[in-house]
């Protein structure tokens, strides 16, 4: 089997809209999933702001494996 030289492959951008400021356990929303970024950049348009934040979550994969979740931020967006 061959060795996995870590470098990442890609990401997840998992976000979701809140009326909450910090994330909850049990939200009203569930997370909205981007798969296969291949930049450490990205915008994410056509959002359409009805709710006052935005939870935000990145994990990073190798070919091997997906890394854990990053700490969540919230964005307000009113």
């Amino acid at each position: 089997m061959p060795e996995d030289d870590g470098r990442i492959d890609h990401f997840v951008l998992e976000y979701r809209k809140t009326n909450f400021g910090l994330p909850r356990v049990k939200d009203e929303q569930p997370w909205e999933l981007i798969d296969y970024i291949k930049a450490t950049e990205y915008t994410l348009s056509g959002l359409k702001f009805d709710t006052k934040y935005m939870n935000l979550r990145v994990q990073a994969c190798n070919k091997a494996v997906a890394g854990e979740y990053s700490d969540p931020v919230t964005l307000e967006t009113k």
